[in-house]
């Protein structure tokens, strides 16, 4: 469990930081609502990877009926947290739609970067 606990701050961590970053620089740079969006969408996906994280362990010590029941509404409770950046980004001008996207898979992106870049490849995330 304090093996997955430290994988979510590492990594939620990082796409957080960098997500702000570009963000702000996006909005230094006069595109605001498109350094909006990255944050936006950067923050709802480092909650759903914490979410992921943290119903992992609890579903797989249930008996199959309860651990299908829990499964479901964990994908169902993180679809819903993951719709509303998605419905702000279509609904209001102040978040482009596009950079909500890209911020969703912010912590996706960063995992697979990490993979690309990382020198030693036979080892895993």
């Amino acid at each position: 469990m304090e093996k997955i606990r430290e994988t979510e701050k590492r990594y939620a961590s990082l796409a957080m930081i960098i997500s702000l970053i570009v963000g702000f620089v996006l909005i230094v740079a006069n595109f605001k609502s498109e350094g909006k969006g990255l944050i936006l969408g950067a923050i709802f996906s480092c909650i759903n990877f914490v979410l992921i994280g943290e119903a992992v362990p609890s579903i797989i010590n249930k008996e199959k009926r309860k651990r299908i029941f829990f499964s479901l509404s964990s994908m169902a409770l993180r679809y819903l947290i993951l719709a509303f950046p998605l419905i702000l980004g279509v609904k209001y001008e102040t978040f482009d739609f596009c950079f909500v996207v890209i911020g969703i898979f912010s912590v996706q992106l960063l995992l697979v970067a990490e993979k690309i870049f990382k020198k030693d490849k036979n080892t895993a995330i």
